[in-house]
């Protein structure tokens, strides 16, 4: 079947079958390869993607449930003001070590901050959740927020 998405901010045509989850057709069809395949099942966050704005796991959604919506990936969040900061406090903070995560994370991250602008640590740690990390960074993930959050000295005090 035809779609046609809009994907950070460009609209762009795939010919896919409707039970075809939205990570391959990124990945295989589009060749947006920043979304990262990890469980399958939606549960690891890897591939986490902004589905009118709202955090989803696009390995486990069908390109037939994606519809008119706007979708924004890891290579288009830069392009936004949250995923300016949120990059820069990544790399300021030196959040990443094997970065395979790291896409899903900061995706989840400007959702977060998208939706609570001054999270505080509850806020932080529902709004992370389900998405894992192998390398247990947990710690620099939070306070990158906070800091793209401009909340860094808040960390520093602690």
């Amino acid at each position: 079947m035809n779609y046609t998405l809009t994907i950070n901010g460009k609209r762009r045509s795939v010919d896919v079958a409707p039970e075809m989850p939205l990570l391959w057709v990124l990945r295989n069809e589009l060749g947006l390869v920043g979304s990262k395949f990890g469980c399958g099942m939606g549960v690891c966050g890897a591939c986490t993607v902004h589905v009118d704005g709202q955090a989803q796991r696009s390995c486990s959604l069908p390109i037939s449930d994606v519809g008119t919506a706007k979708i924004v990936t890891i290579e288009g969040v830069g392009a936004t003001p949250v995923g300016q900061r949120l990059q820069k406090a990544w790399l300021d903070i030196d959040v990443a070590q094997c970065g395979y995560c790291q896409a899903g994370q900061i995706m989840s991250a400007a959702a977060l901050l998208q939706q609570t602008p001054k999270p505080g640590h509850e806020d932080i740690v529902s709004g992370m959740s389900g998405n894992i990390c192998r390398c247990a960074t947990y710690d620099r993930i939070q306070k990158a927020i906070l800091n793209a959050a401009g909340k860094m000295e808040a960390v520093d005090a602690a």
